[in-house]
């Protein structure tokens, strides 16, 4: 095979603008179990090693730190761990995230149980950058939103919404992890503290 035609059959764009038509299938079968019908896939380009940002992401608990509508993560066992996101209207949803599979320093799948508030599932993806340039962060995330396709809209207009979220959280991730902070229009606590309400 000639590097033209790898090139060709590896499309690392967004499934948004993938020239493959048929790359938002192929994620969706990637997943373990697809619970959903809505399919977001986000990825960014970290300048740290892929074996740091795995372990500072399988850390579940410190996920919140840089997840904005994130309120807590309680780690249940080695597989499971309950989720409660902030919601519109100051509600919040929860559910139990369990994982499927996992290849340390590559990937981590999930799939939400049973009873969850949204139903989800998903995985994030570690990759080393060309040219040495650090490591490639994928989540690919499949979910049904509360409400159909009014919760949906009634979650873009709150900024809530999960594929305006993950943009968000994986450009907060590369912050952090690439500067040891999180860059934030804020100039006092009180400004932060409103900020994150």
């Amino acid at each position: 095979m000639t590097d033209t035609q790898a090139r060709e059959q590896r499309d690392d764009a967004p499934l948004a603008t993938s020239k493959q038509n048929d790359a938002v299938d192929r994620a969706s079968a990637a997943l373990a179990e697809a619970k959903g019908d809505t399919l977001i896939g986000r990825t960014v380009t970290i300048n740290r090693p892929r074996a740091e940002l795995y372990a500072y992401w399988r850390d579940f608990a410190r996920l919140p730190s840089f997840m904005d509508n994130v309120e807590r993560i309680d780690v249940i066992d080695d597989r499971r761990s309950h989720w409660v996101v902030k919601a519109p209207a100051g509600r919040t949803v929860e559910w139990d995230a369990v994982i499927t599979e996992e290849r340390e320093g590559e990937m981590i799948a999930w799939v939400s149980a049973e009873g969850a508030d949204v139903p989800n599932s998903g995985r994030i993806d570690f990759r080393d950058a060309p040219g040495g340039r650090g490591t490639q962060v994928t989540a690919t995330i499949v979910y049904d939103p509360p409400a159909g396709v009014v919760g949906k809209v009634i979650a873009k207009i709150f900024q809530r919404e999960p594929a305006i979220q993950a943009r968000r959280d994986l450009r907060r991730f590369k912050q952090l992890m690439e500067t040891g902070e999180i860059a934030t229009a804020s100039r006092t606590r009180k400004q932060l503290e409103e900020e994150k309400a």
